[in-house]
């Protein structure tokens, strides 16, 4: 068990080596990660992990993987994409689309987007931009493989956005992994973005923001959901997870577009 105090302690110690403020994420999500990492390492207790985070950036840059942990998946809910490409995506008027997959993780996400925006004739006139907290997540997104083991494990969802297509359509296959083909990546600018500290300067079409509000406090969703409005065009779109839950202030923000697939449209301040 990691107490209240322990848990304070470790992050503002991570604050000050590293400058990553983790003080509002979700303290029972922060727990479950320390846990995590303590039994991956075989680390008895508190004092071993402060001191192995505080001495080795090697180490803890791979320990953000397990603090916050990963979860993403080739079509992940299908839904929203059939969603958007049925609907969403036709209903924007701008002949270039410009789209933010904050929190990208290993670029399954970003890939998919990028798959969709094929079948509308859109991927060359499109440019994504996918961001993450995590190094090591950002270097396999960027890398595009993935083992196929896993790619077994998106099948089924794979085909039901596309029923009478093969993963080879859009995957290099070798002996025991598969490379997104090149030119579902030309178009993607892969960067570390802290969400809860960073800024972004651009303006969005659709924002993806999946299962990543699960970590904060109200006070760190706040500040995540002023910049996510502030980046989006007006009537823009922005996609949460189906583990997220929009918090009261940020309904003033965004209003439902689709309750099922967790899609909210921008509310202009003119409105």
């Amino acid at each position: 068990m990691i107490s209240d105090e322990e848990l304070t302690a470790l992050m503002q110690a991570i604050n000050n080596r590293y400058g990553l403020d983790f003080t509002n994420y979700e303290r029972t999500s922060l727990k479950r990660g320390i846990v995590r990492l303590m039994l991956k390492n075989n680390l008895e207790s508190i004092i071993e992990l402060w001191s192995l985070v505080l001495k080795d950036n090697v180490f803890f840059q791979g320990a953000i993987d397990d603090l916050l942990v990963n979860l993403t998946e080739l079509f992940r809910n299908p839904d929203v994409w059939i969603k958007l490409r049925e609907t969403v995506i036709p209903e924007i008027p701008n002949s270039f689309l410009k789209i933010w997959h904050a929190g990208c993780s290993t670029g399954e996400e970003v890939y998919t987007m990028n798959i969709v925006l094929e079948t509308l004739n859109l991927l060359h006139k499109s440019k994504l931009v996918a961001t993450d907290l995590s190094k090591t997540a950002l270097a396999k997104a960027k890398k595009g493989e993935y083992s196929l083991v896993t790619l077994k494990q998106y099948l089924v969802p794979f085909l039901k956005f596309f029923p009478n297509r093969e993963m080879s359509d859009y995957f290099d296959f070798h002996d025991k992994h598969a490379a997104i083909k090149s030119k579902y990546s030309n178009n993607v600018t892969f960067q570390r973005h802290n969400l809860v500290m960073d800024q972004m300067n651009e303006k969005y079409d659709i924002i993806f923001c999946r299962n990543v509000m699960i970590y904060f406090d109200d006070t760190l969703k706040k500040r995540v959901l002023d910049l996510l409005y502030s980046c989006l065009k007006d009537d823009g779109y922005l996609i949460i997870g189906y583990y997220d839950i929009m918090p009261d202030f940020g309904k003033a923000m965004f209003g439902i577009y689709d309750v099922r697939t967790r899609i909210y449209k921008k509310i202009s301040q003119s409105n």
